[in-house]
């Protein structure tokens, strides 16, 4: 065997056995490598945790499929990617898109089943080329694992946006969809949340939707304290096998000895998550032929304990020029009733613009007769979560509040310096008793003065978690106005919060990720529309074939010596 093979065959052995090796290595190690600058693809360690818990075969069925607007080829493009790496992680995770209008035939029964389960469509005009057409797209997708079935939303909701920009926010929760899914999914329900009862809060069915969807993922029930007044310890012991308790607009108040069994369950570590009123006015007051009502303060008998804690809600309106779209009728007597859109003033419609992950990336919120909160020193942390909005100003009560309101004119002097009022806010750390250094309304051997680390959550209006009913009666989304049409992020706002209080998994903090989502912008494109066929298309083709010229060219020199 000649010099030349035996160096030939040495660097062949030597290949294969640095291929071997390299298999070897590859099926020890699992890494994988995401190239992108936001790093859109490494999935944050919440999920890898998530995804261990998928034991059993868990199936995920995507409804975008078929002929899509360029948008969402987008979102299905990255929806893809992003299942791709989860099913990378656990082999159990399996996929699928699907078109539900694939068939025309069988596409009727499709769509219906789909609203069955609560998957409703969208509408949306495509602009081709200045054609525009309607299609309908569903950006959804169900979980399904062990019999349990869980939905994905894969588009957010962002009112006033473009179908660009809501692909984009869509973008950056996508994550966090499907993790909060199959973290729904896969795990058991663990924590337990008291609904409070006993002090006029709203009923079941003005906050059926929040309900519904804290369902999904914990223990939930309602829990009454009319049996403190015969029994307080009995009723104290019966709470703390609760995690959090949910106090709705109440509008009666509170005796001490209620508010020592709340103290005590705070004190012990649980969480809270107060939506409080202390003024009484209401929208549907304003509904008669005066068109107006009375806002009066209301007192509930929590002013102490909220002082002991850090914060004070006062009794006073918040008046916002970023206020809501309300609809009232105009036009004289005799002629046909006609609707005009207005701004309303007391209901503040609130960008957050804290970085918090309760808050991130949320969109407008919406308040109906909102207070203020001050903040106050005592040793607490406390996050302003929801504020109101530079051109804002407090009202005193009691007030007449009256519809002709929409029609006044105001300049930004009648703001200066009374804005961005404090509307949410988190409190965080070890709180002390409102009954410390006090005489105890009723007996308690395990009185405790000073409390665990704990948080709560305190929001100065209590329609903020109240669902809108139907004709029939039927609870409708949360965040939608009926009156304006808006659907407002009330929902997510009011669940971050339960997942923050109540999360131990960290779920709620993969909305701080930032993802760069660059689009093509159409305009541009469709002013150019040539020129980039050119660029896109004819450029490739012309330098493939200069190339291939080249090559021929240079090739039949070489061998035709």
């Amino acid at each position: 065997m000649t010099t030349s093979k035996k160096n030939n065959l040495k660097s062949v052995l030597i290949i294969l056995a640095i291929v071997v090796l390299a298999n070897v290595i590859g099926s020890s190690f699992f890494h994988r490598f995401d190239l992108t600058k936001d790093k859109r693809y490494t999935l944050s360690p919440t999920s890898l945790n998530i995804i261990k818990q998928v034991q059993n075969p868990l199936s995920i069925k995507v409804y975008m499929q078929g002929d899509l607007p360029a948008e969402f080829k987008r979102l299905q493009q990255e929806t893809k990617q992003l299942l791709e790496e989860f099913q990378a992680y656990n082999k159990n995770i399996v996929f699928e898109f699907v078109d539900p209008l694939e068939n025309e035939d069988a596409s009727m029964d499709n769509i219906k089943e789909l609203y069955r389960k609560g998957l409703t469509p969208i509408n949306i005009t495509v602009d081709d080329k200045g054609k525009q057409s309607q299609a309908m797209v569903f950006p959804w997708a169900i979980a399904v694992y062990d019999n349990k079935e869980v939905n994905i939303p894969l588009l957010k909701n962002i009112m006033g946006a473009t179908t660009t920009q809501k692909v984009i926010g869509s973008v950056q929760h996508l994550e966090y969809s499907i993790a909060e899914a199959l973290n729904k999914v896969t795990k058991a329900k663990q924590k337990k949340i008291a609904v409070i009862k006993g002090n006029g809060e709203l009923q079941d069915v003005l906050m059926a939707k929040f309900l519904l969807q804290v369902r999904e993922s914990y223990h939930i029930g309602p829990f009454t304290l009319d049996s403190v007044a015969k029994s307080p310890i009995e009723s104290l012991e019966a709470l703390e096998k609760y995690d959090l308790a949910v106090i709705a607009k109440p509008t009666e108040t509170f005796t001490d000895a209620e508010k020592q069994v709340l103290d005590q369950f705070i004190i012990n570590g649980g969480k809270t998550l107060w939506l409080i009123d202390q003024v009484t006015a209401e929208m549907d007051s304003l509904y008669d032929s005066s068109g107006a009502t009375l806002a009066y303060p209301k007192d509930l008998n929590l002013n102490d304990m909220f002082f002991k804690y850090g914060i004070r809600i006062n009794p006073d309106l918040v008046k916002d020029e970023q206020g809501s779209s309300i609809k009232l009728a105009t036009g004289e007597q005799g002629s046909a009733t006609q609707f005009q859109e207005f701004n309303w003033k007391f209901a503040p419609q609130v960008y957050p613009n804290s970085l918090h992950p309760i808050v991130k990336n949320l969109g407008g919120i919406k308040f109906d007769f909102a207070n203020p909160i001050d903040t106050l020193k005592n040793g607490i942390k406390k996050t302003i979560l929801l504020q109101s909005s530079q051109y804002s100003k407090k009202i005193g009560t009691p007030t007449e509040v009256n519809l002709n309101i929409v029609t006044e004119e105001t300049s930004p002097a009648d703001y200066l310096n009374k804005g961005k009022i404090p509307l949410s806010v988190l409190l965080e750390g070890s709180f002390h008793s409102m009954f410390e250094n006090r005489v105890l309304p009723f007996e308690q051997k395990t009185f405790q003065a000073t409390g665990k680390e704990n948080k709560m959550i305190v929001i100065s209006d209590g329609d903020l978690i109240k669902n809108q009913l139907d004709k029939n009666f039927q609870a409708i989304e949360l965040g939608y106005d009926q009156r304006s049409g808006n659907l407002y992020d009330n929902k997510d706002f009011l669940i971050n919060c339960v997942n923050y209080l109540l999360d131990d998994t960290g779920l709620i903090n993969i909305r701080s990720k930032d993802l760069d989502l660059p689009l093509l912008d159409k305009e541009k494109v469709y002013e150019n529309y040539t020129r980039t066929q050119i660029l896109t298309i004819g450029l490739p083709i012309l330098i493939l074939g200069l190339f291939g010229v080249v090559f021929t060219f240079l090739r039949k020199r070489k061998y035709s010596k």
